[in-house]
């Protein structure tokens, strides 16, 4: 196990428990309002926290105009695809599935870093993978054998778990000479934008004034997802090696079930208990360190 500082380990407990929490808060937000706008207002609220915390701590913003598309390219596949697929995703999932599914992005890295990027994946990982796609199928079968349920939603939180991936392995590769905190302010500030002009292009016939419950689900985001857990996701990501995070990752999508089911009431079928072991499988066996031999 890589040895983290204790700021390292303070970051990782909080963002777990932010990141956890948040399933069925978002859950919550999104129930009744249009998702895309809820997502941009999130970031409007958020965006500007985050840029306090640059300024707080004497962060430069800016970026060479070299490292522009390279930017962009970061932007695409950590934040564009995530946040617009993964919050239309919740609407229609409950949060403990959504949470599920969507962090399935580590078994998703681990098979990127080894056909694209040249990683070695050991025999256990490759179990990992078969054992995360199952617990997929066992979702989405329920949600097939269910005629309320939209099977969509799992499609839309595998295509942003994916693309998270690719994101993250990027972000890892990347070269750019500029502070992780300015990449995160300026990735959240070009999604900010983007949410905007999704939300009046689909919803803006939708539009009404958010409930208390939204409200409440909104600053929790703009404040804490967006202002804290967003770019300390990115600060563990660029510094520490795919393990370090791996403790975090692990536990979330789990306290996204079980806060689900206490602060929602959501129902838990045997598939999802299934699910939810076999995605820890998964995780553990591609990220988990392997015992070194002297």
């Amino acid at each position: 196990m890589h040895k983290l500082s204790s700021k390292q380990w303070t970051v990782l407990v909080l963002l777990t428990i932010v990141w956890g929490i948040n399933w069925p808060i978002m859950k919550i937000g999104v129930t009744g309002f249009p998702p895309l706008t809820f997502r941009a207002m999130c970031m409007w609220l958020g965006t500007p926290v985050l840029a306090l915390v640059l300024v707080m701590q004497r962060v430069p913003f800016r970026i060479g105009r070299e490292h522009w598309r390279e930017l962009l390219l970061l932007a695409t596949f950590n934040m564009f695809f995530w946040h617009g697929l993964i919050i239309v995703a919740v609407q229609s999932l409950s949060s403990g599935r959504a949470a599920i599914l969507g962090y399935t992005m580590p078994m998703f890295s681990a098979v990127l870093g080894a056909l694209v990027f040249g990683d070695r994946l050991a025999k256990r990982a490759w179990g990992g993978v078969a054992a995360a796609s199952l617990g997929v199928v066992l979702l989405l079968w329920h949600e097939l054998s269910n005629l309320s349920g939209k099977p969509i939603g799992v499609l839309l939180a595998l295509g942003a778990a994916s693309t998270w991936a690719l994101g993250t392995q990027l972000l890892r590769r990347t070269k750019m000479p500029v502070p992780t905190l300015a990449i995160s302010f300026w990735m959240a500030f070009m999604t900010t934008g983007l949410m905007t002009v999704l939300a009046v292009l689909l919803e803006r016939d939708q539009w009404h004034a958010p409930s208390e419950a939204t409200w409440g689900s909104i600053a929790f985001n703009a404040l804490l997802v967006f202002g804290f857990a967003q770019a300390a996701w990115f600060y563990l990501a660029r510094s520490l090696a795919p393990v370090a995070s791996t403790l975090s990752v692990m536990l979330i999508p789990v306290l996204g079930v079980f806060t689900g089911a206490v602060w929602l009431g959501e129902v838990l079928h045997w598939q999802d208990w299934a699910a939810v072991g076999l995605m820890m499988l998964s995780i553990a066996a591609v990220l988990w360190p392997q015992r070194q031999t002297c």
